[in-house]
């Protein structure tokens, strides 16, 4: 495994790669991430992993410098991976790299997180375009927890005619059903299992409205039961239609979308 800390170091070592796998990370490694990486394994090619935790995508300087961190522990489990590089940049240099392709920020970036975190997929899609560029990647291999992120990445490769393919891969969930996130890290165990009765709780509710077609429930009292359960505070719940991405439009191809906090520790899910 090849560590790289600077833009010229990795693109002299990538030059000319036909299949480079991209996997990019924020650190605190967990079985999702795992997942994503075997993935990239077993396509054609070589993996490269990034770790960054970029300030651009958080709300505050408090909610960047609490975010878990443990590189020592995160490079151990890249080297046990046997994964091929990883990329390891430092703020100021991945932000004077001057990119080529302007940033496409698709309407639904204004909905659910967007909503409620103005900047944030502003500076996802601003970094993973710089990723982009400097790697060059075959392909991106990305969860579906954060569909609305895959969503809008995907939608940005593809106004931009960049030459990456977007690999999206199932939401991989802890025996509880609690969605993997580095977030986890910090909720105590009363949060986890709040966590884990609103998952099984919208994962009941879901597959009654998909058995049923004349079934139908009110978010709102979706709503009031996630708060009784222990929520801190509901910032939203949607069931979209994925296609449309309009709000419960038929029994086919709807999710559940929550955004909730537990304690200071905010949590995303689509069930």
């Amino acid at each position: 495994m090849k560590i790289f800390n600077n833009i010229l170091s990795i693109q002299k070592e990538t030059l000319g790669l036909k299949n480079l796998n991209f996997v990019p990370t924020m650190g605190g490694l967990h079985k999702a991430h795992r997942y994503l990486i075997k993935k990239a394994k077993k396509m054609k090619g070589k993996v490269i992993v990034s770790i960054y935790i970029n300030p651009r995508q958080f709300e505050s300087k408090k909610d960047f410098a609490k975010y878990p961190r443990d590189l020592k522990k995160d490079l151990s489990i890249l080297r046990k991976l046997n994964v091929n590089y990883v990329f390891l940049p430092n703020t100021k240099e991945i932000y004077l790299y001057k990119v080529k392709k302007k940033i496409y920020q698709d309407t639904f970036s204004k909905k659910l997180c967007g909503k409620y975190r103005k900047n944030h997929f502003k500076g996802v899609l601003n970094i993973v375009n710089r990723f982009l560029e400097i790697l060059k990647p075959r392909r991106i291999i990305l969860g579906q927890k954060d569909f609305q992120q895959l969503y809008l990445i995907k939608k940005h490769i593809i106004k931009n005619k960049i030459k990456t393919k977007t690999i999206p891969c199932k939401i991989i969930r802890e025996v509880n059903g609690v969605a993997c996130s580095t977030r986890n890290k910090n909720l105590n165990n009363n949060e986890i299992k709040i966590a884990s009765s609103i998952f099984k709780y919208l994962k009941k509710e879901k597959e009654k409205i998909k058995s049923n077609k004349n079934y139908y429930i009110k978010t709102s009292i979706l709503k009031n039961k996630i708060k009784l359960l222990g929520v801190t505070k509901l910032q939203y719940l949607k069931i979209l239609n994925t296609k449309s991405l309009k709000e419960n439009i038929g029994h086919k191809n709807l999710k559940i979308f929550v955004a909730y906090y537990l304690g200071k520790t905010r949590l995303i899910d689509n069930i």
